[in-house]
């Protein structure tokens, strides 16, 4: 080992590392698919989140969509200009901003939606339906022990049962 010679877990067990190779991999089946409509990964995830509810505040879309507040301030002018949504003052504070799908963003998300599908159902065949959903749990349980205050013991890894008790096997 080089540097400070501290001990750490090798590179390629970093978590963040490991779910940013997944992301990535994930990702390069949709951009195509997006950049032929001009979008980039984060206009599609604001215009993913507005289409399944009337509109948001902003706060919202950066939490929803993991995109930086400052980020927002350089994405959301665009897809205005561009007519995919409209932006608007909250009635009750003046100071903050509630954002909605315009008609063209709602037809641009039923033309790219379709395909989108299937590029998910192809990444089903590859991955295999079960292995899948296991992600899913497994992802959700993970962001479930990390927000929920009371999910565990800070610093005690919590497996699943099946994993805990073949761990306990070896």
């Amino acid at each position: 080992m080089s540097g400070s010679g501290a001990a750490i877990r090798p590179f390629g067990r970093s978590l963040p590392m490991q779910l940013m190779r997944a992301r990535e991999l994930v990702m390069k089946r949709f951009r195509p698919h997006l950049h032929a409509h001009g979008l980039t990964d984060q206009q599609w995830r604001i215009i993913r989140a507005l289409a399944e509810t009337d509109s948001l505040e902003v706060l919202e879309i950066s939490e929803r969509c993991c995109i930086h507040a400052a980020s927002l301030s350089r994405i959301l002018p665009k897809l205005e200009k561009e007519g995919i949504i409209a932006r608007r003052a909250n009635s009750e504070d003046q100071r903050r901003v509630i954002v909605s799908l315009t008609q063209r963003g709602q037809r641009l998300f039923r033309r790219i939606a379709p395909e989108s599908e299937r590029i998910y159902a192809a990444l089903a065949s590859e991955i295999g339906i079960e292995r899948l959903d296991d992600v899913y749990r497994l992802l959700d349980e993970t962001i479930s022990a990390l927000i929920e205050p009371h999910a565990g013991r800070r610093g005690t890894a919590r497996l699943p049962r099946a994993r805990a008790e073949a761990s306990d096997r070896d």
